[in-house]
């Protein structure tokens, strides 16, 4: 969330920001609130410190009387304070975070293509979609998926288990290269997790599947497992950034989602993802995106995908992102290009909803900056690979990146 100092010495700019990426926020009653609990602080402080010298003294029963009425006044006011910092937390962590100022301002089509890489397939033949191919050679089974978990829940058999294992795989080893370290986390965290991060645990907005009767939720991403794992630590970076390279499955109720972009695997309910996850220091923040971003575009060239790279425009950013840029690979299935990874710097935004800090040299301690990008995904990257590597004969030709693990080809048995 925002620092309320800087929101109540930056009105101006904050309202025009959540005006850029469509949220409507009252700034005024959060001020309203804001200045209403610290005065009920004051006053707390100012009676609880008087309540404090007079019970020191021998009273009298006057005097008694008086404290006891101060008690209770304390109490009435400490009971109002806590209200008014229940609204005004719950309207603060509503307000999105500040953008970078390259971000290209407007809707989900307003984004700005910053590359393009390699050409769309021209085939000779009539390309089929991913579910088709998946379908037909028996490796992708919707309907058995339905009938014992729900629709869009699926089987993935035979060599697509092979694909599916050999890109995470891919992924490690690249990552490992890189200096991540490796982590496979739970796939459920504590609501306060999840809100801390940015996401919603519950409501109209909410995109979790959660555990009746627990406070737990099932994970969308391990951007919020590793956003926790150092929730209300103070962090070292003197050696440099903290670079993770995270393992989970993920659950999403993508309620709402029909039509072409729900076809085969590109929204389901389940997949699994090798997530990238950074704390660093705020001044190497834009660094550290770019080589998240550089790591994304890395996999795609060696699975040999063609895709360009996007700006996403403001009013698409998530509430906790400064800036995101998408791969997005030409797929098949829409005719156009798709989302397969995303990366987002989220400055100190999420950093300050879970309290994470680290220690400056002078022995001061500040918010983290917390980035998080997509390495490898099990459901949009063989929607990619199947689109893009389909021969006449109905069989798949392997990227050389992912031979060692699955093989030259996936073809009819």
């Amino acid at each position: 969330m925002l620092d309320i100092k800087f929101i109540r010495e930056n009105k101006e700019l904050v309202a025009k920001n959540n005006k850029n990426r469509g949220v409507k926020i009252d700034l005024d009653k959060l001020l309203e609130l804001d200045e209403k609990r610290r005065s009920l602080i004051h006053d707390i402080e100012i009676d609880r410190a008087e309540l404090k010298k007079g019970s020191k003294a021998k009273p009298g029963p006057e005097e008694i009387k008086k404290l006891k009425q101060l008690g209770d006044k304390i109490k009435s006011m400490e009971e109002k304070h806590a209200a008014a910092e229940l609204e005004f937390l719950s309207l603060l962590k509503q307000v999105p975070n500040l953008t970078h100022p390259d971000v290209p301002a407007g809707s989900e089509k307003d984004f700005m293509v910053l590359e393009t890489h390699g050409e769309k397939p021209d085939f000779g033949f009539a390309a089929k979609d991913h579910e088709t191919l998946m379908t037909e050679m028996d490796l992708l089974d919707f309907e058995r998926g339905a009938k014992v978990a729900d629709s869009k829940f699926y089987f993935v058999k035979g060599d697509m288990v092979r694909l599916n294992q050999g890109m995470l795989n891919y992924g490690i080893d690249v990552l490992s290269k890189r200096g991540y370290t490796l982590v496979e986390t739970p796939d459920v965290a504590k609501n306060h997790i999840l809100d801390g991060i940015g996401f919603a645990p519950r409501g109209p907005e909410t995109n979790i599947y959660s555990i009746e009767n627990t406070d737990l939720s099932l994970i969308a991403t391990a951007e919020i497992t590793m956003g926790g794992y150092h929730a209300d630590e103070v962090l070292d970076l003197a050696s440099g950034p903290k670079k993770y390279a995270a393992l989970s499955h993920c659950f999403r109720t993508e309620a709402g989602s029909y039509g072409r972009e729900a076809k085969g695997l590109y929204r389901v309910h389940q997949f699994t993802k090798l997530e990238m996850f950074v704390y660093c220091k705020p001044e190497d923040s834009e660094k550290l995106h770019q080589e998240l971003l550089e790591i994304e575009k890395e996999i795609a060239d060696s699975l040999e995908i063609p895709y360009r790279v996007i700006d996403v425009a403001s009013s698409d950013l998530g509430a906790p992102a400064y800036r995101k840029f998408d791969l997005e690979a030409w797929m098949v299935m829409k005719n156009d290009y798709g989302e397969i990874t995303s990366t987002s710097n989220c400055t100190d935004y999420q950093a300050r909803r879970l309290n994470i800090k680290f220690r400056k040299p002078d022995g001061k301690n500040e918010f983290v900056h917390t980035l998080n990008g997509t390495a490898v995904v099990t459901s949009r990257f063989p929607i990619a690979i199947f689109e893009n590597h389909q021969q006449k004969d109905g069989s798949i030709k392997i990227p050389k990146a992912l031979q060692k693990y699955v093989g030259k080809t996936i073809s009819r048995k």
